[in-house]
């Protein structure tokens, strides 16, 4: 008889704060792209100072996710979490407040420094207080942030900016986020388990150290590295592939948008939890196939049909985020419990900073004729195709790591998990 997981209440609010916290870490960098026209003509700023504004978040970002690494581990995960996420809030005042490019683009490195660190810590909570039979699920839940962000980043950005100016969005994001920090501080239980456990190594740096030249471990931040390239290299063009070369009428572009979301929302804990069924590895292939294939249609086509284009869309961020989602659950499984805060800080730098050189490289491939349609791109989505097929390689290997650690068979949908209930 098959065992069945039920969340407690208090689980449910854990995922659903994760959940949510998420969601403002994304939508301020969301937000940032429609309002690239307002904040380039109110300060003066040319196409590569915006891209540096851009791009200032995620190498912030990245350096302050190996800082934190040593340190993730030495305090109990609430204080850490609440930490970060008011200097995250600081940063997002400051970005709002901004009377010149050079003031915004030190918000930006401030918001990145603090931003960056939370994604890793959210990570680190669910994998002490989760077990890994239902972190599909967990992480299906979670991740709703992107598509979520995706249908909400857009619209509200353009929507704020055009009445109250481009302030706003990033105001809104500051109250929303007080009241989320409270809640958090007044009903997240602490999260200290991992302080019981003897650690070999007291000091920070030492630490960061071991962590960094441990083999199992370099095997896995190889494999975030391929995953990021995937994402981060059609990205940047998507919006101007859709419009100039697939023929999308602008405004049509938020619809696009907003349809995709929807179903990414509804089809994402889905594939968490299919992956909890099925193996996190065996979802993570068939996402990676359904991306390769989307991918190779998608980057060669022309002018198409707009529900034709919501319909390949949809397929295409299906595949990605399935795949996403089972390795970002396969990816907790592992650090040693001591490790966990200074592994999954590491793993998030190593994914801001190798989407940030993915991107740049994207940059290189990809050249925007006069007319605005973008040429190349089917090649950029040959490069993907091929990170992508090297990344399920990497991961059957890291898998292969976790069955061994865990002393366990892969899992099949005929081999029931056990210990599925846990109490917290």
């Amino acid at each position: 008889m098959k065992t069945k997981h039920t969340f407690s209440k208090y689980e449910i609010f854990v995922i659903a704060i994760l959940a949510i916290l998420q969601f403002t870490i994304i939508l301020d960098f969301m937000v940032l792209s429609p309002l690239g026209p307002f904040l380039m003509k109110a300060m003066n700023m040319g196409t590569s100072q915006f891209g540096l504004v851009v791009s200032a978040y995620a190498f912030s970002a990245g350096a302050s996710g190996l800082l934190a690494a040593g340190f993730a581990d030495k305090f109990d995960r609430k204080r850490l979490l609440l930490f970060f996420y008011t200097g995250f809030i600081l940063g997002t005042s400051l970005c709002a407040m901004a009377p010149n490019y050079n003031f915004l683009l030190f918000a930006r490195i401030v918001t990145g420094i603090f931003g960056g660190v939370i994604g890793s810590i959210s990570f680190a909570i669910i994998t002490d207080l989760f077990n890994m039979e239902v972190r599909g699920r967990v992480m299906g839940f979670v991740q709703m942030a992107f598509a979520a962000s995706q249908i909400l980043g857009l619209p509200i950005g353009l929507v704020l900016a055009n009445k109250f100016g481009w302030h706003s969005p990033f105001w809104m994001i500051v109250c929303f986020g007080i009241i989320l920090g409270m809640v958090m501080l007044f009903y997240l239980q602490p999260i200290n388990e991992h302080l019981k456990l003897k650690s070999a190594e007291h000091n920070a740096f030492k630490h960061l150290a071991k962590t960094i030249s441990q083999p199992n471990y370099v095997r896995a931040f190889l494999g975030t590295t391929l995953l990021a390239t995937g994402g981060f290299m059609l990205m940047p063009f998507g919006s101007a592939f859709s419009t100039h070369n697939m023929g999308v009428p602008m405004n049509k572009l938020s619809l696009l948008y907003f349809v995709t979301g929807i179903f990414s929302m509804i089809l994402g804990p889905l594939s968490g939890k299919i992956s909890d069924k099925i193996g996190k590895y065996k979802m993570f292939v068939i996402g990676s196939i359904i991306s390769m294939i989307m991918v190779a249609i998608y980057t060669n086509l022309g002018v198409t049909p707009f529900w034709t284009v919501v319909g390949l869309n949809i397929l295409l961020f299906v595949g990605i985020s399935s795949r996403m989602i089972s390795a970002s659950a396969l990816m907790t499984a592992v650090p040693e419990a001591q490790d966990r805060g200074a592994f999954m800080s590491i793993n998030s730098a190593v994914q801001q900073i190798s989407g940030g050189i993915a991107a740049a490289i994207a940059g290189m491939i990809v050249v925007e004729t006069k007319s605005g349609m973008l040429e190349n791109y089917n090649i950029l989505g040959y490069v993907v195709i091929g990170a992508m097929v090297v990344a399920i390689g990497m991961m059957f290997f890291i898998n292969q790591y976790v069955m061994i650690k865990n002393k366990q068979p892969i899992q099949t949908p005929a081999e029931p998990p056990v210990e599925m209930v846990t109490e917290h």
